[in-house]
């Protein structure tokens, strides 16, 4: 499975570990659940240990955690960082992403329906 965390969201996930009083050992855990304008919406969120069935990228830094149920739809995504003066956060490129909704964090996927698992919920 692949991601990339670009290094201008590396930095951000990286302080988002810092000020939220994580422990040096904790991962980011990206995740797909039904919602949003598009159908599925991303879920982030820091945790010190993976779930049980998350597939564990290493990084550099820091470990990306991703849940069994997202995992087809989060291959190939590019986790990059925006700072504008309408939007400050994580931005997602999906390559399977068949439309998003204007705010960038709501997709659709052909042949997809809403249906992950509430596993992928946060940790």
């Amino acid at each position: 499975m692949e991601i990339t965390v670009t290094e201008k969201a590396a930095k951000f996930i990286r302080r988002m570990i810092v000020f939220g009083g994580g422990a040096p050992g904790c991962g980011f855990r990206l995740a797909v659940q039904p919602g949003g304008c598009a159908g599925f919406s991303y879920d982030f969120s820091i945790i010190q240990n993976p779930m049980p069935g998350d597939k564990i990228i290493e990084g550099p830094v820091f470990k990306v955690y991703v849940p069994p149920a997202s995992q087809p739809l989060l291959e190939g995504v590019t986790v990059d960082f925006e700072e504008t003066l309408m939007h400050s956060g994580l931005t997602f490129t999906n390559p399977k992403a068949l439309g998003n909704c204007g705010c960038g964090s709501s997709f659709s996927v052909e042949g997809e329906k809403p249906s992950v698992s509430k596993s992928c919920k946060k940790g």
